[in-house]
């Protein structure tokens, strides 16, 4: 498999030589192989500053959270994985064949117990925070166990954090997860599929102010400058109101929402937290009822496994961009 992301070959060449992974810039992840091609083991990786080396592909696999467990069904992988948690929401209509068989564990993330009984020999991680004595169990401490463990680049944290988030990282993570559970071609495929359709997109034009109101009543917790909405927004041409906000997403006082009056609010869809009921609070909460878009009712929605970084994010802003023209051609 060609490397997709040329500015890091030379990265890649350095920790072949090296033996091992260390460091991280936040740019497109990138696996090291031992000489033998594309896919052969055993692989080498750097990943949220924590370093590990697979002789085989994993064959039992544990999932946390909907990003993760969607790129492994798209990649065809359905049948390893033993077990998934933390899911965000339904699964798209393209997988529910897919994903019809899913062991859901645990709405939440599951304890370490309840993963162990599962006999894993991996944990794909859509959170670092997933990883705790308190979750699944650290990351050193699953290895001692003969568990190896991965987190999607997206969510690391620290001087690993993509800063900002773009979708070459997006990209990066599914030809590692290629890479690392040896579906190297169907990864560049989707891929490939991604590209284009990310390269098919005709974003919106002039200014539109957008909040992208992902939580909270009191105060909200919205998209930054740096994230998965960010790189959403940016790609369907809607200029974020707290892109100056150097983080993925960050709590907000009404008072800046209000200051900011953006011209459409993407609200994120969640089952805990449903877009019809942050339109509520904003048509019946004063400080927000007044704000243009909520008196021309201009909402576009997302679903909230669309909002994190992952195979649905193309798909995300091109809705956003077919739902803003909706709502102009009113």
């Amino acid at each position: 498999m060609k490397t997709r992301y040329p500015a890091l070959a030379a990265t890649a060449a350095v920790l072949l030589l090296a033996g091992c992974a260390s460091g991280s810039t936040g740019a497109a992840p990138v696996a090291t192989a031992s000489p033998g091609g594309p896919g052969a083991y055993p692989v080498s990786f750097d990943n949220c500053d924590t370093s590990l080396t697979l002789t085989a592909a994993p064959e039992r696999i544990v999932t946390i959270k909907s990003t993760t467990t969607e790129l492994l069904l798209t990649l065809g992988l359905g049948d390893r994985i033993v077990g998934s948690a933390f899911l965000d929401g339904p699964l798209p209509a393209s997988l529910a064949e897919e994903g019809a068989d899913l062991n859901v564990i645990s709405d939440f993330v599951p304890g370490q117990e309840a993963v162990l009984a599962l006999n894993p020999d991996f944990v794909y991680g859509g959170w670092e925070s997933n990883f705790s004595a308190d979750g699944v169990g650290e990351r050193d401490a699953l290895e001692a166990l003969g568990i190896g463990s991965y987190v999607s680049p997206a969510a690391c944290k620290g001087d690993a954090m993509p800063d900002p988030l773009t979708f070459d990282t997006v990209f990066g993570e599914i030809d590692e997860a290629g890479t690392l559970f040896g579906v190297p071609d169907a990864a560049a495929t989707l891929v490939s599929d991604q590209e284009a359709a990310l390269a098919a997109l005709e974003p919106a034009t002039g200014e539109t102010t957008a909040l992208w109101y992902s939580s909270g009543t009191d105060t909200p917790y919205v998209g930054a400058g740096i994230g998965a909405p960010q790189m959403i927004m940016d790609a369907a041409g809607l200029t974020n109101i707290f892109a100056d906000v150097h983080d993925t997403w960050t709590s907000a006082g009404w008072e800046s929402v209000v200051a900011a009056n953006p011209s459409v609010i993407v609200l994120v869809d969640a089952t805990w937290n449903t877009a019809d009921s942050k339109i509520a609070l904003l048509e019946g909460n004063p400080a927000t009822a007044g704000l243009d878009a909520v008196v021309n009712h201009r909402y576009i929605t997302v679903p909230f496994a669309a909002g994190e970084a992952g195979i649905r994010n193309v798909e995300a802003a091109g809705s956003i961009i077919d739902q803003l023209a909706a709502l102009d051609a009113k």
